[in-house]
Protein backbone atom coordinates (compact mmCIF):
# COMPACT_ATOMS: atom_id res chain seq x y z
CA UNK A 1 0.00 0.00 0.00
CA UNK A 2 3.13 2.28 -0.12
CA UNK A 3 2.58 3.52 -3.73
CA UNK A 4 -1.03 4.61 -4.69
CA UNK A 5 -0.60 2.94 -8.18
CA UNK A 6 0.50 -0.52 -6.68
CA UNK A 7 -2.71 -3.30 -6.73
CA UNK A 8 -4.23 -4.23 -3.25
CA UNK A 9 -3.12 -7.31 -1.93
CA UNK A 10 -5.73 -9.67 -0.05
CA UNK A 11 -3.37 -9.27 3.03
CA UNK A 12 -3.60 -5.19 2.10
CA UNK A 13 -7.59 -5.20 2.27
CA UNK A 14 -7.69 -7.62 5.18
CA UNK A 15 -5.07 -5.09 6.92
CA UNK A 16 -7.59 -2.28 6.31
CA UNK A 17 -10.35 -4.29 7.06
CA UNK A 18 -9.20 -4.61 10.34
CA UNK A 19 -8.10 -1.22 11.26
CA UNK A 20 -11.93 -0.12 10.39
CA UNK A 21 -13.66 -2.59 12.61
CA UNK A 22 -14.37 -4.73 9.29
CA UNK A 23 -17.05 -1.98 9.03
CA UNK A 24 -16.11 -2.20 4.76
CA UNK A 25 -16.22 -4.89 2.58
CA UNK A 26 -13.76 -6.16 0.38
CA UNK A 27 -15.82 -4.82 -2.51
CA UNK A 28 -16.27 -1.06 -0.87
CA UNK A 29 -12.79 -1.26 -0.25
CA UNK A 30 -11.38 -2.33 -3.59
CA UNK A 31 -13.75 0.63 -4.89
CA UNK A 32 -12.32 3.09 -2.29
CA UNK A 33 -9.41 2.32 -3.31
CA UNK A 34 -9.55 2.90 -6.58
CA UNK A 35 -11.22 6.44 -5.54
CA UNK A 36 -8.04 7.16 -3.68
CA UNK A 37 -5.87 6.53 -6.33
CA UNK A 38 -7.84 9.20 -8.28
CA UNK A 39 -7.49 11.40 -5.89
CA UNK A 40 -3.78 10.90 -5.02
CA UNK A 41 -2.73 12.52 -8.48
CA UNK A 42 0.81 12.79 -7.88
CA UNK A 43 1.06 8.99 -6.87
CA UNK A 44 2.94 9.19 -3.66
CA UNK A 45 0.37 7.39 -1.53
CA UNK A 46 -0.71 10.06 0.22
CA UNK A 47 -3.96 12.95 -0.59
CA UNK A 48 -2.79 16.38 0.14
CA UNK A 49 -4.98 19.65 0.83
CA UNK A 50 -4.82 20.48 -2.75
CA UNK A 51 -5.78 16.90 -4.04
CA UNK A 52 -8.95 16.64 -1.59
CA UNK A 53 -9.99 20.10 -2.87
CA UNK A 54 -9.99 19.13 -6.20
CA UNK A 55 -12.99 17.02 -6.09
CA UNK A 56 -16.38 19.32 -6.12
CA UNK A 57 -18.34 17.83 -3.22
CA UNK A 58 -15.52 18.24 -0.61
CA UNK A 59 -14.29 22.04 -2.30
CA UNK A 60 -17.73 23.10 -1.30
CA UNK A 61 -18.28 22.10 1.81
CA UNK A 62 -18.72 24.75 4.56
CA UNK A 63 -16.39 23.08 7.14
CA UNK A 64 -13.84 22.41 3.94
CA UNK A 65 -10.82 24.51 6.01
CA UNK A 66 -11.15 22.62 9.13
CA UNK A 67 -11.77 19.02 7.40
CA UNK A 68 -8.41 19.75 5.52
CA UNK A 69 -6.73 19.53 8.56
CA UNK A 70 -7.95 16.54 9.17
CA UNK A 71 -7.27 14.98 5.53
CA UNK A 72 -3.77 16.39 4.31
CA UNK A 73 -1.31 13.54 3.92
CA UNK A 74 -3.71 10.97 4.90
CA UNK A 75 -2.35 7.08 3.45
CA UNK A 76 -4.90 4.75 1.96
CA UNK A 77 -5.61 2.90 5.47
CA UNK A 78 -6.25 6.60 7.33
CA UNK A 79 -8.24 7.82 4.21
CA UNK A 80 -10.63 4.92 4.90
CA UNK A 81 -10.96 5.38 8.12
CA UNK A 82 -11.85 8.93 7.93
CA UNK A 83 -14.58 7.69 6.05
CA UNK A 84 -16.23 5.83 7.90
CA UNK A 85 -17.41 8.26 10.21
CA UNK A 86 -19.70 9.60 7.12
CA UNK A 87 -21.37 5.79 6.87
CA UNK A 88 -24.37 4.31 7.72
CA UNK A 89 -21.97 1.42 8.96
CA UNK A 90 -20.47 3.75 11.55
CA UNK A 91 -21.98 3.53 14.99
CA UNK A 92 -22.97 6.77 16.60
CA UNK A 93 -19.39 6.83 18.77
CA UNK A 94 -17.82 6.66 15.83
CA UNK A 95 -19.26 9.43 14.30
CA UNK A 96 -19.37 11.74 17.74
CA UNK A 97 -15.53 11.13 17.60
CA UNK A 98 -14.87 12.29 14.00
CA UNK A 99 -17.44 15.13 14.69
CA UNK A 100 -15.79 15.92 18.10
CA UNK A 101 -12.37 16.49 16.00
CA UNK A 102 -13.86 18.79 13.17
CA UNK A 103 -14.96 21.00 16.61
CA UNK A 104 -11.56 20.75 18.74
CA UNK A 105 -10.33 23.16 16.25
CA UNK A 106 -6.97 23.57 18.60
CA UNK A 107 -6.20 19.66 19.22
CA UNK A 108 -6.40 19.77 22.81
CA UNK A 109 -9.03 17.03 23.26
CA UNK A 110 -11.64 19.79 24.55
CA UNK A 111 -13.94 21.69 22.78
CA UNK A 112 -15.76 25.32 24.21
CA UNK A 113 -18.84 27.12 23.27
CA UNK A 114 -16.84 29.44 20.91
CA UNK A 115 -15.31 26.16 18.84
CA UNK A 116 -18.95 24.79 18.45
CA UNK A 117 -19.98 28.69 17.81
CA UNK A 118 -18.02 28.99 14.87
CA UNK A 119 -18.68 25.35 13.61
CA UNK A 120 -22.57 26.86 13.37
CA UNK A 121 -21.70 29.30 12.04
CA UNK A 122 -19.87 28.06 9.18
CA UNK A 123 -22.64 25.99 8.79
CA UNK A 124 -25.55 28.03 8.69
CA UNK A 125 -24.14 31.41 7.06
CA UNK A 126 -26.47 34.21 7.01
CA UNK A 127 -29.20 31.88 7.87
CA UNK A 128 -29.12 32.41 11.58
CA UNK A 129 -27.89 35.11 13.48
CA UNK A 130 -25.33 34.90 15.70
CA UNK A 131 -28.02 35.84 18.22
CA UNK A 132 -29.77 32.16 17.37
CA UNK A 133 -26.77 30.40 16.83
CA UNK A 134 -25.95 31.14 20.70
CA UNK A 135 -29.55 30.72 21.98
CA UNK A 136 -29.93 27.42 20.33
CA UNK A 137 -26.35 26.09 21.28
CA UNK A 138 -27.22 27.74 25.38
CA UNK A 139 -30.34 25.77 25.33
CA UNK A 140 -28.75 22.53 24.02
CA UNK A 141 -25.51 22.64 26.50
CA UNK A 142 -28.20 23.47 29.19
CA UNK A 143 -30.53 20.96 28.51
CA UNK A 144 -27.55 18.32 29.13
CA UNK A 145 -25.84 20.12 31.88
CA UNK A 146 -23.56 22.39 31.16
CA UNK A 147 -23.03 25.97 30.24
CA UNK A 148 -21.20 27.88 27.94
CA UNK A 149 -18.15 28.76 30.24
CA UNK A 150 -17.94 24.48 30.00
CA UNK A 151 -14.80 22.81 28.30
CA UNK A 152 -16.36 20.17 26.70
CA UNK A 153 -14.68 16.90 26.50
CA UNK A 154 -15.34 13.77 23.96
CA UNK A 155 -17.48 11.85 26.96
CA UNK A 156 -19.11 15.00 27.21
CA UNK A 157 -19.98 15.40 23.95
CA UNK A 158 -21.63 12.29 23.64
CA UNK A 159 -23.70 12.36 26.48
CA UNK A 160 -25.08 16.02 24.68
CA UNK A 161 -25.62 13.98 21.71
CA UNK A 162 -27.35 11.20 23.39
CA UNK A 163 -29.61 13.59 25.95
CA UNK A 164 -30.38 15.74 22.43
CA UNK A 165 -31.48 12.84 20.19
CA UNK A 166 -29.41 14.22 17.85
CA UNK A 167 -29.24 11.68 14.47
CA UNK A 168 -26.12 11.77 12.36
CA UNK A 169 -26.94 9.75 9.19
CA UNK A 170 -24.40 10.54 6.07
CA UNK A 171 -23.83 8.31 3.29
CA UNK A 172 -20.50 8.32 1.61
CA UNK A 173 -20.79 6.43 -1.63
CA UNK A 174 -17.60 4.23 -2.42
CA UNK A 175 -17.85 5.19 -5.84
CA UNK A 176 -17.47 8.87 -5.85
CA UNK A 177 -17.86 10.09 -9.44
CA UNK A 178 -14.66 12.79 -10.32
Amino acid sequence: MGSASSVLSQSDIEEVQEHCNNLFTEEEIVSLYQRFCQLDGNGKGFISADEFLSHPDFSISPLSERLLMMVDGLNFKDFVAFLLAFSAKASMKQKIEFVFKVYDSEHNDKVTFSDILEVLRDLTGPIMSDEQREAVLSQVLQEAGYTMESLLLLDDCIKIVNKSGLKMEVEVSTSLSM
